[in-house]
């Protein structure tokens, strides 16, 4: 039978680098831990990695090993954090993972509902994965997927908690502040902010500027959406954001909202959670309070 300190070994071999990082990870000698690999490869009549420069290269039989490790570790991980949970007398671990910048405010109102309604329950937020969002849900990695973009995956339930539009935000001086909606070549000679995530991942790029073979003249990013919404009432530059976002944080600012396009971008907040662990308590709770706070920021909701 495989062990698993093999697995976690060619984890660690493959997240640091080297053997001697990997050992020392490990908490072992580089020497015991060579061993270790030695005695593998001669029991199974491969070779898990060759030396390549400085650094080493997984052979088949690695990269093989290494993707089970990536599906199998965090599996058990998870199952010996709930393990102590019950032991603890809390009733799970709920870890929650965000693929949408603008919604961390949203959650950020939701999770202390959350935490009172369940109290014995593990709650953690996280924004980075080893894989994207969807594999780091079916890698057991998270529990729960917060993302603007579902995927029709068999093993995972999605469920739309706000719809919404996104709008191009205007200082309200702008010569577009005047019209219905904005057109791709309205955008060539303007510096636009966006959430730093990759253009690919940017519907103002996908589903509005690439299509009409047209870009910014500039293109920045900003961390915070409050951030952007000031620059853009500085004349800074213009901004992509939810509607809801920017009518909750712009109050007040000198700014106005166009639509990108005649008929709109629209889009909705899912939320996915492995199949089968929809009814689980204390996720059906959080589904359940998500749609509560999701009538209460957007438009148009499933309800």
């Amino acid at each position: 039978m495989l062990d698993l300190q093999y697995l976690s070994i060619v984890m660690e071999v493959e997240r640091l680098g080297s053997v001697t990082a990997a050992a020392e990870r490990l908490n072992v000698t580089q020497s015991a831990l060579s061993h270790m690999v030695r005695k593998f490869e001669e029991r199974h009549g491969v070779k898990l990695w060759t030396k390549n420069g400085r650094g080493l290269r997984f052979t088949h039989a690695g990269e093989y090993l290494l993707a089970l490790a990536e599906r199998v570790l965090p599996q058990m991980e998870h199952a010996e954090r709930t393990l102590v949970d019950f032991a603890e007398g809390r009733q799970g671990a709920l870890r929650v993972g965000m693929e949408c910048h603008p919604c961390q405010k949203w959650l950020a109102r939701l999770t202390p509902h959350y935490l009172a309604t369940w109290p014995d329950v593990d709650y953690d937020v996280r924004t980075a994965f080893r894989f994207d969002g969807v594999a780091a849900l079916l890698g057991f990695e998270i529990d729960l997927l917060i993302t603007p973009d579902p995927v029709d995956v068999p093993d995972i339930i999605f469920s739309p908690v706000i719809d919404y539009e996104l709008v191009l935000v205007l200082p309200e001086a702008h010569p577009l502040a005047t019209r219905e909606y904005a057109l791709p070549k309205d955008l060539l000679d303007e510096e636009l902010i966006t959430v730093p995530v990759s253009k690919e991942r940017l519907d103002v790029y996908t589903r509005f500027l690439v299509p009409a073979h047209c870009k910014p003249k500039f293109h920045r990013t900003a961390e915070q959406t409050d951030l952007m919404l000031q620059l853009v009432a500085a004349g800074r530059g213009i901004a992509v954001l939810p509607d809801w976002l920017v009518e909750e944080e712009g109050d007040g600012l000198p700014i106005r909202t166009v639509r990108l396009g005649e008929g709109g971008i629209t889009k909705s907040i899912n939320l996915g959670v492995r199949r089968g662990e929809e009814d689980v308590a204390y996720i059906a709770g959080f589904l359940a309070l998500a749609q509560e706070m999701g009538v209460k920021v957007g438009r148009n909701i499933h309800a």
